[in-house]
């Protein structure tokens, strides 16, 4: 993949504006464990920034989805995770079934003011039994008239303390489990809905998550994205642009740690010499450096390859799994190299060391990824579900 011209400019605005609005106040919103998303949301609309690859009619730039990687690359550029994750929520991970699959008046409400930031998103797939194992979430909606009630809960929701709408994974049959389930949009301030509580964290504390009851809630059938029981197709076609969001949005955060280090290294008197004096500290940076850059060349043909229209299920699988490992080794290595200045809550190595943990864990774990690599090279079988 190539960075056209175009491709640079948007980078250049995003990175001015992380500059800005943004990273200036980073500090004052992990402390808070939120962050103004309406706020933040309303001002990345009004640079375009929020729908690059979604279709003009709704307000989009009708880009292909190369610019949105050029996006998730620059929003590296956070001085945290919590902040980039939610924006990324938005744009790659409640917002990509809905611009695919929904109707014209569904995205004319949802998707157009999610475009312009005067909405903010979620996405709601994980409950308290249900996490990695799609499949086996309990949520359910049942038909009255033209309406669905949906009962359940959903957990480990980013942005749901905000959000305006989830865009909802609920079964609405008792059929297979592969089957039954239906992408649903629901507004957030319905009656039935309990914001029951905000989560804490160790790491991605600007970014607000929140476990949600949902009692009888009624929402319109017309709120269905798509198909009715096509829900869990879409979901795992949604989740190959969030595994590819993952691993582009890592790749700056990763850099910045290493040179940050290596500027570290440079100055720390050590027995005689600098930190970077010793050969050990140069081959580990020099590494990791080399493992940063193969997963821009796995992300970016992942993304020449989605572009086209091929299927990227293994290469965004092996993307978003490198991505979480090599996250927590660049971070854990640079950590070590800053001795006790890496174990203060205010340095940028330490935040990284915390936010990274998630990448192992969400979006799929790790151990989700080889198994769905184990079944796209043909050594495992896919066991019969009910």
């Amino acid at each position: 993949m190539h960075y056209t011209h175009e491709h640079l400019e948007i980078q250049k605005t995003l990175r001015r504006f992380i500059d800005e609005e943004i990273n200036p106040h980073v500090d004052e919103w992990e402390e808070a464990e939120i962050f103004p998303a309406h706020e933040v949301f309303k001002k990345l609309g009004n640079l375009g920034l929020l729908g690059l690859n979604k279709p003009e009619a709704f307000g989009g730039g009708g880009l292909d989805y190369s610019y949105a990687m050029a996006m998730a690359e620059a929003l590296g550029h956070i001085s945290c995770g919590g902040v980039p994750m939610a924006i990324g929520v938005q744009t790659d991970m409640c917002t990509p079934a809905l611009a695919r699959f929904g109707s014209d008046a569904l995205r004319r409400e949802f998707l157009a003011p999610a475009i312009a930031g005067d909405m903010v998103g979620c996405i709601g797939v994980s409950e308290p039994g249900a996490g990695s194992d799609v499949a086996g979430l309990k949520s359910h909606a049942r038909k009255d008239g033209d309406d669905y009630l949906i009962s359940g809960q959903k957990m480990w929701i980013t942005n749901s303390l905000q959000a305006d709408w989830m865009c909802m994974l609920v079964n609405t049959s008792d059929g297979p489990v592969h089957r039954n389930k239906s992408l649903v949009m629901v507004p957030m301030d319905s009656p039935g809905i309990e914001k029951a509580k905000k989560i804490r964290k160790i790491g991605m504390n600007s970014s607000d998550t929140g476990l949600i009851y949902f009692d009888n809630v009624r929402v319109p059938q017309r709120y269905r994205i798509g198909e009715e029981g096509q829900g869990f197709i879409y979901q795992m076609q949604q989740f190959q642009e969030e595994r590819l969001w993952a691993a582009a949005s890592s790749l700056e955060s990763m850099e910045d740690c290493i040179a940050q280090t290596i500027e570290w290294a440079q100055q720390r008197q050590m027995f005689g010499a600098t930190l970077a004096d010793q050969q050990w500290v140069q081959f580990k940076l020099a590494e990791l450096k080399t493992e940063v850059e193969a997963l821009r060349a796995l992300t970016y043909r992942a993304c020449d390859l989605h572009v086209q229209g091929e299927d990227v299920l293994e290469l965004a699988s092996m993307a978003k799994l490198k991505t979480g490992r090599l996250t927590r080794q660049v971070a854990d290595t640079c950590l070590q190299f800053w001795g006790g200045m890496g174990f203060t809550l205010e340095n940028r190595v330490s935040r990284l060391y915390r936010d990274g943990r998630l990448g192992s864990i969400g979006g799929g774990a790790d151990e989700v990824m080889l198994g769905i690599l184990a079944k796209t090279m043909g050594i495992a079988k896919r066991p019969p579900r009910g």
